[in-house]
């Protein structure tokens, strides 16, 4: 690579940061909080109301507006999407073709894919992520789950570590989660599958079958214990 085109690069890249720079200082002109202007990477159209605070280290893509009060934490990344009043987006988190609604919070590590619909004062707890959902007000879904392709109703919780399984090796199925239902931990949703009204669903259980409303399912084994068992045993 010679010098003259060594230049053209080196001219483009302080064009670009100019650019750049000059999109972050009309945001801070109109009223945005932004912790470091020279960390804040807008490469795309970026819409924002009154209060909207950036940490360090955010990425904007495509299309994206920011209502009243959205704070932004650092290192997340935020593509085509609409983030509702009072929204908190805590760090490392990426929000995808998502519409999401008032005073929620996602993550720390939040993932929220495309095709997202998300109500108001909703809680996606770290590392969850969320894909081709539809989820009511005031649901809380809490750290290490997945929702994929399901609909959730107002009031729905998912314990720690649940999964939806939506893909049965061929195709797509859908989870179907009624008003007040309480998914406890660890459990596994076998879609298709129904989850009715103020159902409970046991900590641990793998559901294949649809749950019957204002009942706890559980399903799963029952704990055995051998006696004088001699296990395996490290050497020192």
């Amino acid at each position: 690579m010679n010098s003259r085109t060594i230049n053209k690069i080196r001219k483009k890249i302080q064009l670009d940061k100019e650019i750049a720079l000059q999109k972050v200082l009309e945001l801070i002109a109109a009223g945005v909080s932004v912790e470091n202007p020279e960390q804040l990477h807008i490469r795309g159209m970026i819409s924002c109301g009154e209060n909207v605070k950036f940490d360090s280290n955010v990425i904007i893509e495509g299309n994206v507006k920011l209502e009243d009060g959205v704070l932004v934490g650092a290192n997340s990344i935020l593509k085509d999407c609409t983030i509702g009043k009072g929204t908190t987006i805590n760090p490392f988190s990426i929000v995808e073709g998502a519409v999401i609604g008032e005073n929620c919070f996602i993550g720390p590590y939040g993932r929220i894919r495309p095709d997202v619909s998300i109500g108001d004062y909703v809680s996606i707890g770290n590392f969850v992520e969320v894909k081709n959902a539809n989820i009511a007000s005031h649901c809380r879904i809490n750290h290490l789950s997945f929702v994929g392709d399901a609909d959730l109703a107002e009031c729905v919780t998912i314990g720690a570590g649940t999964i939806t399984c939506n893909h049965d090796g061929v195709g797509i199925n859908r989870t179907t989660i009624e008003e007040g239902a309480y998914i406890g931990s660890g459990c596994e949703l076998v879609a298709p599958l129904k989850v009715n009204r103020n159902a409970t669903v046991a900590s641990g259980s793998t559901i294949t079958e649809d749950v019957a409303a204002d009942a706890l399912t559980i399903a799963r084994s029952r704990q055995v214990m051998i006696e004088n068992w001699k296990g395996p045993k490290l050497k020192k």
